[in-house]
């Protein structure tokens, strides 16, 4: 409890995207504010053991569905989240509201506006994601990643405040062993996201196999479904390959550490966190990823020079290429490494920090 007991409310989605920057900034706030995170179901696993942070559950679903019954469903639930959000808000008497997206955000931000609670909104992929778009005319302040986001109205450009991506602090501070040219195998990780990524696991191996066949041996550590870690570990030592797999819950810093390039979604955090990490990495957005917002994360980076982009139908016929080539020429990896020593997050949560001081004595 913190001595000057100023209350934080941190509205966010149940997706690893969402959860990680909010736990991120909640981590740095905590020391000076009380942090209550409000979410729904699915970020329970990734909220355990947390010191001086309380959680409450919001029931909100998308609207955004061709299903009428579930459209349905949906709207009353946020009604009944609103109402429930209201009576929150008045209870905790919190200082500022920040959403960091996803519709769960929704009616906690949507009852503070009305109640005239402060609101701060974080965006960080390249198109401003639906929640934020409604909430965008009410609020105090949107916090975004880049200066390259679309969707931004331009009556609303004078809310817009640059923050660069929320990272967890352990990212800035990791040490990574030295990239060697000459080394025998490279380590290849490949992570599906918290929505995992089944292809990965049905694809990826086959890839893998054709690398082998052309006596082209990788280290592999491979992010998998508990369903699918049989199958592919038949196929790795049948291979005889080094390879570890491991679950989305297990920490990926063990793994970054001895990663020379990865395989990934095109989540905001996922690929923030590579960047600043100087990991060079193959980018195969979600197809199905809400306004194909995935590919215009993976797009922007890739013209940048810090990644590769691969649409996920093309994986068979191109991902082999780009593997041998990589092996074979790389200094290619050492480029992209030079390119993402150009960007950095390190000053994103402090700026936040400076902003909600400001705001909060306004």
């Amino acid at each position: 409890m913190s001595q000057n007991n100023k209350k934080i409310i941190i509205a966010t989605g149940g997706t690893g995207g969402h959860i990680f920057p909010s736990l991120s900034l909640a981590d740095f706030l905590k020391e000076e504010y009380d942090i209550e995170i409000t979410t729904d179901r699915r970020g329970l696993k990734y909220l355990k053991n947390l010191d001086n942070i309380n959680i409450k559950i919001i029931n909100s679903n998308t609207i955004f569905n061709k299903n009428i019954l579930k459209i349905f469903t949906a709207v009353v639930n946020i009604i009944f989240s609103t109402i429930y959000s209201f009576a929150m808000i008045i209870k905790l008497k919190p200082k500022i509201v920040i959403g960091m997206g996803g519709y769960s955000s929704f009616p906690v931000c949507l009852a503070a506006c009305f109640l005239r609670v402060p609101v701060l909104i974080y965006e960080n992929n390249l198109i401003l994601g639906r929640a934020n778009k409604f909430l965008l005319p009410f609020v105090k302040k949107i916090l975004v990643s880049t200066n390259s986001i679309s969707g931004i109205d331009s009556k609303y450009k004078h809310k817009v405040f640059f923050s660069g991506y929320l990272l967890r602090s352990q990212i800035f501070n990791l040490e990574k062993n030295d990239f060697e040219l000459d080394k025998k195998e490279l380590s290849i990780l490949i992570i599906g996201g918290s929505q995992s990524a089944k292809i990965f696991s049905e694809v990826l191996p086959i890839v893998i196999k054709n690398c082998c066949k052309n006596n082209i041996k990788f280290k592999i550590y491979q992010q998998c479904s508990d369903v699918d870690r049989n199958e592919i570990k038949k196929t790795y030592t049948k291979l005889n390959i080094d390879f570890k797999l491991f679950s989305f819950s297990d920490d990926l810093f063990e793994y970054y550490q001895k990663t020379d390039l990865a395989i990934t979604r095109s989540g905001a955090s996922s690929i923030a966190e590579l960047i600043n990490l100087r990991i060079p990495f193959v980018a195969i957005p979600l197809p199905s990823s809400t306004d194909n917002h995935q590919f215009e994360n993976a797009f922007y980076f890739k013209n940048k020079g810090y990644c590769f982009l691969l649409e996920e139908k093309f994986i068979h016929d191109k991902l082999f290429k780009i593997l041998k080539d990589l092996n074979k020429d790389r200094k290619k990896l050492l480029s992209l490494k030079k390119k993402m020593s150009e960007h950095s997050d390190k000053d994103a949560i402090s700026k936040i920090h400076k902003l909600i001081k400001t705001t909060l004595n306004v």
